[in-house]
């Protein structure tokens, strides 16, 4: 793959991360004021932080990743593969946005 080929594929990913996260956004928490209430009450359901609720439901689309890619890149299917690295990139960029939150309002 050359460098060109790489950057198309990173640049479809981040559209693709965009798009979903937009419309899981308003599927998950219609409330836009409220962007992080999943975690927030996952975090209360399981007496934690909303960064280890978050890293739980992470977890399992890397359980599920990593088991793909011990069966083998030929087993699934291109769109099983997207939705898995999409999700799992997703969460990562949703940590990010807590992350900055919670410090944002400590440092405040």
């Amino acid at each position: 793959m050359t460098t060109k080929e790489l950057e198309t594929v990173f640049d479809e990913q981040v559209q693709r991360c965009r798009e979903v996260i937009l419309q899981k956004g308003r599927e998950y928490t219609p409330d836009a004021a409220e962007r992080f209430s999943s975690f927030e009450t996952a975090a209360k359901l399981q007496h934690t932080t909303q960064e280890k609720a978050l890293a739980g439901m992470l977890a399992k689309h890397i359980v599920s990743l990593y088991d793909m890619c011990i069966s083998g890149a030929e087993h699934f299917d291109v769109a099983v593969w997207d939705e898995k690295i999409t999700d799992s990139l997703n969460y990562l960029f949703l940590l990010k946005a807590i992350v900055k939150e919670v410090t944002t309002n400590k440092e405040h």
